[in-house]
């Protein structure tokens, strides 16, 4: 069979019906592939199938892609594929890369999808060439699925740049990963530009930090508008840090609407504040739930409002939720809850802030941890981890065993300090070790509340 697809077949024009109609019947394969378009340009389905279908069997390639699509969409899985596999066996590209979407995502064949996508990548198509990397990493084939990513990142296409950004970050080559999110970037990737951001933080640059987050904000990006907030807030710029923050909190951002909450009490207004508290309060967030109870007795005298708030964060382990609880319930009467509220407080948490540079190394680690459906690590909890190391470890920098003065002092055993160093290290240099898993950051995190209680940090 002599398949025409290769050669350009010019668009039908009007007032070509009857001159493609005679060359069709006549057995023009071309024609009949026009003839095709001109019916389905003008909704005729049926039509437009008889003849792709007569031009697929003079051997037009177009026409067999043609039909798998009208298959798709309103025919059979089974026609599909058999006119996307008779056009892919030609060379068709994008033919074997819909068909190889088909047996994956209908079929569950992975074995033959794989197939179609590498003979789709190596007709250059950079979708394919996606397709593959995403299958090759999710398998564990890391050194495949980079050479794939690269490929299709090569070819223009800035998620798999960025997804060969995080490969690279995550084997500690960082050269290799800032260039791949700038090349990202400026092709309008918003996570990247984010991404890049935050490893400039990381890097004591904050200045190169704020462009790119500025950059990405653009987009809309929520994680970029509360680092701007963060900066502005910074710099006493309470006026722009509350745009930034209201910008995040918007995107449903429980710890960005908390701030908003706070920079606008800082600004007076009160009912704005309430707005945000509320929200994040609603969405579960302890802390947020605790201050709108304080706001609303404060700056409303809602005493009945504020009891509700108190006990719902008191009950989420908030301890200074549960004091204010008990004092209320106190003095309104209420002497039995109220002393099993003052008599046993949940623990109070670390609120001490992490420096910006360590948040965004954490950050880092969560997002990275998270991608092709990974569990995200906290970052919250990354950044108490590396928050705490830093401050009982500053005053020993010139100290010739960190680890030996820590269990010494501490009391703490040395294998869980040891861990704690290693994750710690995994965390400021990625590549040196796997990213810890969940069940592992909750011990470390028992070993540094732990160390911060015996050296007696707050």
């Amino acid at each position: 069979m002599a398949w025409q697809g290769e050669v350009a077949v010019p668009a039908p024009r009007v007032g070509d019906e009857p001159e493609l109609l005679a060359a069709a019947r006549a057995g023009d394969a071309r024609a009949a592939h026009r003839l095709g378009k001109l019916y389905a340009q003008h909704g005729d389905r049926a039509a437009a199938r008889l003849w792709w279908e007569r031009a697929a069997a003079g051997g037009n390639v177009d026409s067999a892609y043609n039909l798998g699509i009208w298959h798709e969409k309103h025919g059979s899985l089974e026609e599909a594929l058999t006119w996307y596999e008779a056009a892919a066996g030609t060379g068709d590209a994008e033919a074997a890369t819909n068909l190889a979407t088909l047996l994956l995502e209908q079929r569950g064949d992975a074995v033959a999808a794989r197939a179609w996508f590498e003979t789709a990548a190596a007709a250059g198509s950079r979708t394919a060439a996606r397709r593959l990397a995403l299958i090759c990493e999710d398998a564990g084939e890391l050194g495949t699925a980079r050479d794939w990513y690269r490929r299709a990142a090569d070819d223009g296409d800035v998620a798999s740049a960025h997804d060969l950004g995080f490969l690279a970050y995550g084997s500690g080559d960082d050269a290799e990963a800032v260039r791949r999110w700038e090349c990202a970037a400026r092709g309008g990737h918003a996570e990247s530009a984010y991404c890049l951001g935050l490893y400039l933080h990381a890097s004591r640059d904050p200045e190169g930090a704020e462009a790119y987050y500025r950059l990405a904000a653009r987009s809309e990006h929520p994680g970029a508008a509360s680092r701007l907030g963060g900066v502005a807030l910074s710099r006493g710029d309470l006026r722009t840090a509350r745009g930034w923050f209201e910008q995040a909190a918007g995107a449903g951002r429980a710890e960005d609407q908390r701030m908003a909450g706070f920079v606008c009490v800082e600004l007076g207004d009160p009912a704005a504040a309430s707005h945000w508290f509320g929200r994040a309060a609603a969405g579960g967030d302890a802390e947020a739930a605790f201050d709108y109870g304080l706001l609303l007795i404060a700056e409303f005298g809602d005493l009945v409002g504020g009891e509700h708030w108190f006990r719902q964060a008191a009950r989420a382990g908030h301890h200074g939720a549960a004091v204010e609880l008990g004092g209320l319930l106190s003095v309104a009467g209420e002497h039995g809850e109220a002393k099993e509220w003052l008599s046993d407080p949940p623990p109070a948490a670390w609120d001490r802030p992490a420096e910006p540079e360590l948040t965004a190394r954490a950050e880092l680690a969560a997002i990275a941890t998270g991608r092709r459906g990974g569990v995200p690590l906290a970052a919250a909890d990354l950044a108490e981890v590396l928050a705490t190391w830093d401050l009982v470890t500053r005053p020993l920098h010139r100290h010739p065993d960190v680890l030996a003065w820590l269990v010494a002092r501490s009391g703490v055993h040395a294998s869980a300090v040891e861990h704690l160093a290693s994750v710690r290290g995994t965390l400021v240099r990625p590549g040196s070790a796997p990213w810890p898993s969940p069940g592992e950051l909750q011990h470390v995190l028992t070993t540094a509340r732990d160390l911060r209680r015996r050296l007696g940090v707050r």
